[in-house]
């Protein structure tokens, strides 16, 4: 029997040249923008202290400090974030959800409500943030013009812990167009010889969406879990609109994610803050890893 010929990485990029030649700049920017920051990161952690940005011999201080001096800190933030992902998460996904649905149609005119829905989506983050920070505004924000329209005094928004959650909620909603555009491509692979057979049984347009709607787009259903709770997990939006990020002003607006920025680059605590960073990592990453063990429910079509 004839053997197969030997690998060789010399006549493999030979063959290839072309195609390495443009992932070049793609590597070249992952390997300077990515790997060699988190690689710095990971040394910064053990190596400077956490009072400055002297180095110092190899130690845990900095994680340490993160579970005795700054808990209470740390413990409140976390507890921030947590709170505003188990309401966010949720709210994203099912807006989007059943935004997805109003637009799966064949009406005319459907395409100019998918734009406008996704329009928000292509605003950059600090500007959408610096937008509602002045749509909410005592003085001058729109809501409060509003309001003073009908005799009621302007309400500071961002300034009262009992809104200020709120607010940022709804503001949230602003970009879920992106998730309805995902609800839309899991829509239109489904088969409608589907809904057909149910349309046989008897069955309605709820039925369709009980029974073959929801079951079918499990999948999209879990990967936008998945991502949404990667992504809320690092919010730091309180940083465009909030004084000081909500740190010592209004505490339901300090999140895990601020206190790493502001520690780290605010407050000059590089180590300090890389280690809050790979902690933060370790606990996304269980988070992510319990989902996944969670996901039987997920259904992807007919096993051959």
């Amino acid at each position: 029997m004839k053997q197969g010929k030997k690998f060789r990485w010399k006549n493999f990029i030979r063959e290839n040249y072309t195609g390495w030649l443009f992932n070049l700049p793609l590597g070249i920017g992952i390997l300077v923008f990515t790997l060699i920051p988190v690689v710095c990161s990971l040394f910064y952690s053990f190596m400077w202290k956490y009072d400055g940005m002297t180095f110092s011999a190899w130690s845990f201080q900095n994680y340490t400090t993160i579970f005795t001096a700054d808990w209470d800190e740390v413990s409140r933030s976390f507890l921030n974030t947590v709170i505003y992902s188990v309401v966010s998460i949720p709210l994203g996904l099912v807006t989007s959800y059943f935004l997805a649905l109003l637009v799966n149609t064949r009406l005319k005119g459907v395409k100019v409500f998918r734009i406008l829905y996704y329009l928000p989506v292509t605003i950059p983050a600090v500007v959408s943030g610096l937008l509602w920070k002045d749509m909410f505004g005592q003085t001058y924000g729109i809501f409060n013009r509003i309001l003073g329209i009908f005799g009621i005094p302007p309400y500071p928004f961002f300034a009262d812990a009992d809104t200020s959650m709120i607010s940022v909620f709804i503001m949230n909603l602003w970009t879920v167009g992106s998730g309805m555009i995902l609800w839309l491509s899991a829509f239109k692979n489904i088969d409608r010889q589907y809904y057909e057979a149910v349309q046989i049984e008897g069955g309605g347009r709820f039925a369709g969406f009980l029974y073959i709607t929801i079951p079918m787009s499990t999948p999209m259903i879990f990967y936008n879990v998945i991502m949404s709770t990667i992504n809320t997990l690092q919010y730091n939006g309180p940083l465009t609109f909030a004084p000081n990020g909500g740190r010592g002003w209004d505490d339901s607006l300090f999140m895990f994610a601020v206190k790493i920025y502001q520690d780290a680059i605010e407050g000059g605590k590089i180590g300090y803050g890389s280690a809050l960073s790979w902690v933060f990592l370790v606990v996304i990453a269980l988070i992510t890893l319990l989902l996944f063990k969670t996901s039987k429910w997920v259904f992807y079509g007919e096993e051959a």
